[in-house]
């Protein structure tokens, strides 16, 4: 078994290097509403929840740029692997789903995996700071197809 995750302290150290500094629309507010989204998801499809918070710390953390960047969520993937058994630890199976979360958020349309598909859709639900409504046929879960239906209310 892991230890626990000391999330605040993973949190600083990626801050610290991300490359797009201040008031970025892919950084800590969002990686926090990606996060929140993600947990908020987890309570009905069963998603690992460690994972989820996971990746929402890392899908955009090795952003180049605000714009067109399609290799950073397989950097984020390769930035978490860099960090695994230095700031956190999961078992090989739990971090094969974050790196395939991570790696594959903005190219894969719906994923069976709950954990996966908690993880897109929790970004997919963020898609309001840029001025994009999320769609239900883009989620993965039930639920993410509900809140994005009718909201979070």
């Amino acid at each position: 078994m892991s230890p626990p995750i000391d999330f605040p302290r993973l949190w600083s150290h990626v801050l610290a290097q991300f490359p797009l500094q201040g008031g970025s629309i892919h950084g800590e507010a969002h990686w926090r509403r990606v996060e929140h989204n993600g947990l908020h998801l987890a309570t009905r499809t069963g998603a690992d929840v460690v994972v989820v918070r996971l990746f929402a710390l890392f899908h955009d953390s090795r952003r180049q740029n605000e714009f067109t960047d399609p290799a950073h969520g397989l950097r984020g993937a390769e930035f978490a692997a860099s960090l695994r058994g230095i700031l956190f630890d999961i078992a090989d199976d739990r971090f094969a789903l974050l790196h395939a979360a991570c790696a594959g958020h903005t190219d894969g349309l719906h994923h069976e995996d709950p954990t996966i598909g908690t993880c897109w859709d929790a970004d997919r639900l963020d898609l309001g700071r840029v001025g994009a409504k999320p769609q239900p046929k883009f989620m993965s879960t039930d639920f993410g197809r509900d809140l994005a239906t009718h909201g979070p209310g």
